[in-house]
């Protein structure tokens, strides 16, 4: 039964994945988006709380690691997309399972049969080459820093999923203190992003009243770095921006939701694995909506991880 959970939360996660990529082509504040996308998390965890009368306990408070890490794993991708190499950070984000399946094994003695430590080992493979198709060389690892602190917070978001499911935390409180912990640290990055926007267009206004002509080359450096971070369009409306991310978080929390009680029922390596395959609802997507053409490595992967899929249902 896990594996059915596991897999439609893969499903919710890969509709985020697309909706996401959508959006990224659009001219958006993206901690605004994030923004919308926990507070549309926290508003229904809450209100099915409500309806549902879930009990908290000291368990659910783990939640508040999970949009912890959570946030820390998103900020992180987006920052290492924004400096580094798409791919190489791409890469890094298919890479959680296997901080989550060593870490389950020295925290909790989790161990796999060899059947899925094959599976585990094709499911992996397969996403790695998914997520290499693109150029990815020595020279060019800018980012992986900022990816490699993804990939951890992923992982560790999953870990606390499962954590919280081990201290007989019921799912609702959980995902309420998760998503109200990652709406007020959006809402944070947002503020203090508008705030230092904010800042760069007086020192810009001013720097125009004090050099006019544009003479001084300090002043005009500083102006030229100052109007390429204004001009970035940010056309749509911040009550565009935040219903937008509304609806995507939608797809979050349907997820999120899946996704507690797969950890509660599976092995927490093969879980993190399973849910990870999101990557080919959007691989799909990219092909099939986008009309992009697979690269044989993409091809490979793809094969790979089905292929994982299959051994993996095999062997359970």
């Amino acid at each position: 039964m896990w594996f059915v959970f596991a897999a439609a939360s893969a499903v919710c996660f890969g509709l985020r994945g697309i909706l996401y990529q959508w959006t990224s082509q659009r001219p958006i504040d993206r901690n605004l988006l994030l923004l919308g996308v926990y507070l549309s998390g926290s508003i229904i965890a809450f209100t099915a709380n409500l309806i549902v009368g879930q009990p908290g306990s000291l368990g659910a408070w783990i939640g508040v690691l999970m949009g912890l890490f959570s946030f820390i794993s998103n900020a992180s991708m987006y920052r290492g997309f924004a400096v580094g190499k798409a791919s190489l950070v791409a890469m890094f984000t298919g890479l959680p399972p296997v901080v989550v399946v060593i870490a389950a094994y020295l925290i909790w003695g989790e161990k796999l049969s060899l059947w899925q430590s094959l599976s585990f080992v094709i499911i992996v493979l397969g996403l790695l080459l998914i997520r290499y198709s693109n150029d990815i060389s020595w020279r060019n690892l800018k980012g992986a820093g900022w990816g490699a602190l993804a990939m951890l917070g992923f992982g560790l978001t999953d870990l606390s999923s499962k954590q919280a499911t081990l201290l007989g935390a019921e799912i609702l409180p959980t995902l309420t203190a998760m998503y109200i912990t990652g709406t007020i640290l959006f809402g944070i990055a947002w503020l203090l992003n508008k705030r230092r926007l904010s800042v760069i267009q007086r020192e810009t206004a001013a720097a125009v009243e004090a050099n006019p002509s544009g003479k001084d080359p300090a002043e005009a450096s500083h102006f030229s770095q100052a109007a390429a971070e204004l001009n970035t369009p940010v056309l749509w409306s911040t009550a565009k921006t935040l219903l937008w991310g509304l609806v995507i978080g939608l797809t979050n929390i349907s997820g999120m939701m899946l996704v507690m009680p797969a950890f509660k029922l599976g092995v927490t390596g093969l879980v993190s694995a399973v849910i990870a395959m999101n990557v080919i609802l959007v691989l799909l997507y990219a092909r099939f909506g986008l009309k992009e053409r697979f690269s044989p490595l993409e091809t490979s992967g793809l094969s790979l991880a089905l292929i994982g899929i299959i051994v993996l249902r095999l062997a359970g």
